[in-house]
């Protein structure tokens, strides 16, 4: 379902998702450049001509489809426009909302050079953050297209602390676009994403994966027998003993009673310990 619902005239007049990325962001240049546009010094960049850009406007509709049809879910609110009940100045364009769960939706293309999911969730955690807290939705869907044929999902929660740092971000900034003092960069650490592991991986083409597997494989038994041993070892070891030694091993308890092993070098029958 596509529901429109105008609210602004101009982008000019409201922070939204994409803005967050650059306030929460390191580039003290772009900083400046959003000011200048919010306050009306300065034309929006022209991205007709950036193919990446271009990219992801003409996937999206197949971006959305494609997770329809692999969730099972339906995605609604299409392009929505929506503000945030108390603080007027913050709005977002929707990508959608996923009907099952409320989750903000967000379509995105991007290059298979060097992609990870870390990166992406990263990259984006700021206008999701933004979507999430103007909508009140605990949760986040990105779907990615990239350029080397795959479609990943990730699943973003509302971060409570982030969003708090975010909105203390977007007020100064809005209060900078108001007084007409230029802002500074905020320093803000994004967090870690929580990323759910919700994927089945076949690993037959790493040859690192193979030559680790075949170590594993290898040495898995001898593991087992290393433990088993150690585990006996400590049994013997008296309870007044600090340290036990013989046959290659000393045997040495910390202060909290843990027992600890190290090799040694065997240069001849030692006295067992009583």
């Amino acid at each position: 379902m596509k529901r429109t619902n105008p609210v602004w005239t101009s982008r000019s007049e409201y922070i939204g998702g994409s803005d967050a990325r650059i306030i929460m962001g390191d580039d003290q240049d772009k900083l400046l450049r959003l000011w200048r546009e919010k306050r009306g010094e300065a034309l929006p960049i022209d991205l007709s001509n950036d193919l990446i850009v271009q990219l992801g406007r003409i996937t999206e509709e197949l971006n959305r489809t494609w997770y329809e049809r692999t969730s099972g879910y339906t995605v609604d609110d299409v392009q929505r426009q929506v503000r945030h009940p108390v603080h007027k100045w913050m709005g977002a364009t929707l990508d959608g909302r996923v009907q099952q769960t409320g989750a903000v939706y967000e379509a995105k293309f991007m290059l298979p050079w060097n992609f990870s999911e870390e990166a992406a969730a990263e990259k984006h955690m700021a206008q999701l953050q933004h979507n999430m807290w103007v909508v009140a939705a605990r949760s986040a869907v990105l779907s990615i297209i990239t350029g080397g044929g795959k479609w990943v999902e990730i699943a973003i929660h509302a971060d409570p602390l982030y969003q708090h740092l975010l909105l203390t971000a977007e007020k100064k900034f809005w209060r900078c676009v108001q007084t007409g003092e230029p802002p500074a960069l905020f320093n803000i650490e994004t967090p870690r994403p929580r990323l759910e592991a919700v994927r089945i991986v076949d690993m037959v083409t790493s040859n690192s994966w193979a030559e680790l597997a075949a170590s594993y494989l290898r040495t898995r038994e001898a593991h087992g027998e290393h433990e088993l041993a150690k585990a006996e070892l400590k049994k013997l070891v008296p309870e007044d003993a600090k340290e036990a030694v013989g046959h290659g091993i000393r045997a040495k308890r910390s202060k909290s009673g843990a027992i600890s092993f190290e090799a040694q070098a065997v240069e001849g029958p030692h006295a067992s310990v009583k």
